[in-house]
């Protein structure tokens, strides 16, 4: 908030300040902020009574759908989609083979942690372009 509305949010502080005005001065702005909160009643008034009235009319168009047959998904066009809606995306192939520590042979994308085995050869003078798929 606004320092001048941290003011008129602390009694305390009113109180203080209140005390240096004269009281014509207090009862223009008591006019002033009944006329504020007057006003700010009536937005909120106008905002339930608009609110209220697009859900009775929501309420009714569900009903006649529902009593016509038709769903709200039919009339919009939307076909059921899966949970999340995303598409994944296709897994990297592989560019890498390479002799894991206990024999068997492995793949790897180029992608995330270097797998020990390259990372073993890397560090022994080996280069990466020699564990390449050939294709």
């Amino acid at each position: 908030m606004d320092n001048a509305l941290n003011v008129l949010n602390n009694i305390r502080t009113l109180r203080a300040q209140a005390r240096e005005m004269p009281l014509s001065t207090l009862e223009e702005i008591l006019e002033k902020m009944t006329a504020i909160v007057e006003e700010s009643r009536e937005n909120v008034k106008a905002r339930s009574a608009q609110q209220q009235e697009r859900d009775e009319k929501l309420l009714k168009y569900r009903e006649m759908l529902a009593n016509d047959g038709i769903a709200i998904d039919d009339l919009l066009g939307h076909q059921p989609t899966k949970e999340s809606g995303k598409a994944k995306r296709k897994p990297r192939p592989a560019i890498y083979e390479y002799t894991d520590t206990d024999g068997s042979k492995k793949t790897w994308t180029g992608q995330g942690r270097t797998p020990s085995a390259i990372k073993a050869a890397l560090d022994g003078g080996a280069t990466l372009e020699s564990f390449l798929i050939a294709r």
